[in-house]
């Protein structure tokens, strides 16, 4: 397959601290693909700051969304995307430069349906190491019913296969990613075809959630933070995610 066109997809809400890594990294990536085209998609997401504008420096096609619900965010993107293998990494978030490289070849490949990537923080306390082992096993319930750890962080796979699951699920306000690698990965049994991470690259990922909230957050506020775990519960969601910043 010669000339692999992708499209990488970013959600943004007021990034403007954060995009302009996160597209630079995209960019140094594609070095790495060399012949092949590489666009990228920035949804903009009720921004009131620069974010589009800095989008749009760095070459990237700028489209709204104005819902409170990442997953129609997310699927505004990839439904637009004109490449055949699709990407979808945050704002806040910087891929590693032989990431596309590897996708690349995993897809090639014919082993791969799709897959992600694993995350690290840019910083690390024993507070976030605590929290991370307390959402792990939270969700370890559902990751067993899900068939083992699927990572997320990055997606990555081709175009039509997003299209054969039906992307994102929009009635699902949190959790959204997990639904998709759980759906994803059911389709690739279907077709022979195992659910990936990368091993050779990563996503750096911020830790801003705990900045603004404090390193043990998660842990002092589980309520919450199992609120969150249903997926569903809006005034959560919209505490946590979609009234920040």
């Amino acid at each position: 397959m010669d000339n692999t066109s992708f499209t990488v997809v970013i959600p943004a809400h007021n990034e403007e601290k954060y995009i302009g890594r996160c597209l630079r990294a995209i960019r140094s990536a594609a070095k790495y693909v060399a012949g092949d085209s590489v666009e990228i998609i920035v949804v903009a997401n009720r921004c009131t700051d620069k974010t589009a504008a800095i989008a749009r420096h760095y070459g990237a096609k700028v489209l709204e969304n104005n819902d409170k619900c990442i997953a129609a965010v997310r699927n505004t993107g990839v439904y637009a995307a004109s490449g055949e293998i699709v990407v979808t990494i945050d704002a806040d978030s910087l891929m590693t430069k032989h990431s596309l490289c590897e996708i690349k070849q995993k897809l090639q490949s014919g082993r791969y349906i799709g897959g992600g990537a694993n995350p690290r923080f840019d910083r690390a306390s024993i507070g976030i190491a605590m929290s991370t082992l307390y959402v792990a096993a939270n969700l370890l319930p559902v990751m067993i019913k899900n068939g083992g750890y699927l990572s997320g962080a990055m997606f990555w796979l081709y175009k039509a296969d997003f299209e054969a699951v039906g992307g994102f699920d929009e009635t699902l306000v949190s959790l959204e990613d997990m639904d998709f690698a759980k759906r994803l990965k059911a389709h690739g049994i279907s077709l022979g075809k195992k659910y990936g991470t990368l091993r050779k690259n990563y996503v750096t990922t911020s830790a801003r959630k705990f900045d603004e909230f404090g390193d043990w957050y998660l842990i002092k506020n589980r309520k919450l933070t199992k609120r969150i775990f249903t997926g569903k519960d809006r005034q959560a969601a919209d505490e946590f995610y979609y009234d920040v910043r």
